[in-house]
């Protein structure tokens, strides 16, 4: 599951993950994790993609070259890898999209960073907040909301419906030990 869970422990001790919490403060979060698209083509497996792409597109154009019309076959191919190419990218890029969820005894916060750079942050009161997963009904299965400070908000659109359950069982177990810390 692409998401980054922390206990207390794990983020005192890793400053670079605690740095990136989105609400300035003095005292380390009880829990926190970060979300994120999953993306299975690294750089190694995007080269690999484009090799086979261009063998398969030309090695087809090799009878086509030698009787004179490979020109038209490999200006095909051209704009077909092209295209591959863009979709890659454009795929890739939004594989940028961050969620960063903190919690406090006193506050959560979320923070989302868009792909056009706009951070949008949201915070409440974690005693007056409730999670809501609607297994149907809503535009994804398992869709994840967050509600509170007169707001909802949606976390983890990008996350699969498993993930999304998950998320939601760590959040809610996150919420219930911070109420028993409180007793």
């Amino acid at each position: 599951m692409p998401t980054g869970s922390q206990n207390t422990q794990r983020a005192a001790s890793n400053a670079a993950l605690c740095s990136y919490t989105p609400v300035e403060r003095a005292d380390p979060p009880l829990w926190e994790t970060t979300l994120w698209p999953h993306r299975s083509l690294g750089a190694v497996g995007f080269r690999n993609v484009m090799i086979i792409a261009a063998c398969g597109l030309i090695l087809p154009a090799i009878p086509f070259m030698l009787a004179g019309a490979g020109i038209f076959w490999l200006a095909f191919a051209a704009l077909a890898l092209g295209l591959l190419w863009l979709a890659i990218v454009q795929n890739n890029r939004q594989g940028k999209l961050r969620e960063h969820v903190s919690l406090w005894p006193d506050q959560i916060a979320v923070e989302r960073h868009e792909l056009n750079g706009e951070v949008k942050r949201w915070s409440c009161n974690p005693y007056w907040m409730r999670s809501a997963l609607k297994k149907s009904g809503g535009p994804v299965k398992n869709y994840l909301t967050l509600i509170g400070a007169d707001r909802e908000i949606e976390l983890g659109a990008f996350l699969t419906p498993e993930e999304r359950s998950a998320l939601y069982q760590e959040i809610e177990t996150a919420i219930r030990n911070l109420g028993q810390s409180r007793a």
